[in-house]
């Protein structure tokens, strides 16, 4: 049986209709305030030429985790808010097996992105309701929920905890 060019169109019209909606869907829009987070390299949904850039609108609006845990670094608990680490890479197109975050000063940090899926890794933007200021770990800061995984307290994962991230590149 023959299909005529028309049947075979409209039979693949859906399809095609289904793979313009996810490429919309996964345009990453251009940021309209102060770019915290640039992540570039291997990246699938780039809004700044070949990077993808965030302000903080766009980094609330994947969603917020709360992370309420003890760190190295604080005397006291604190509950942090902020995307999942792997939310930002989604957005970004990330698709390799590690990422580089770097602080503004320039301190850079191997993660895997296999320890992210693992564990609810935050980049966290606030912390017991306020914005992080610089001299305060922000404005962005990895955070690892140690309270919940008593494993996370080693130095490798100390190393990996970046804060005044600014940017993270996947290789």
């Amino acid at each position: 049986m023959r299909l005529s060019i028309a049947a075979l169109l409209l039979a693949t019209l859906p399809l095609f209709a289904v793979a313009v909606a996810v490429a919309v869907a996964a345009a990453l829009p251009e940021p309209e305030g102060e770019v915290l987070l640039t992540v570039s390299g291997d990246i699938r949904h780039p809004n700044v030429g070949e990077e993808a850039q965030f302000d903080r609108a766009m980094l609330q609006d994947l969603s917020l985790v709360e992370v309420c845990t003890r760190t190295p670094w604080h005397r006291e608990h604190g509950c942090f808010e902020g995307p999942l680490l792997r939310d930002v890479l989604a957005a970004a197109g990330v698709e390799s097996e590690s990422v580089v975050v770097q602080a503004l000063n320039e301190y850079r940090a191997r993660i895997p992105v296999a320890e992210l899926r693992r564990y609810d890794v935050i980049l966290a933007m606030r912390r017991n309701g306020e914005a992080m200021p610089i001299r305060e770990f922000g404005p962005l800061f990895v955070l690892y929920p140690f309270d919940d995984h008593p494993e996370l307290h080693n130095e490798a994962v100390r190393f990996r905890s970046v804060w005044h991230v600014a940017e993270i590149h996947a290789p």
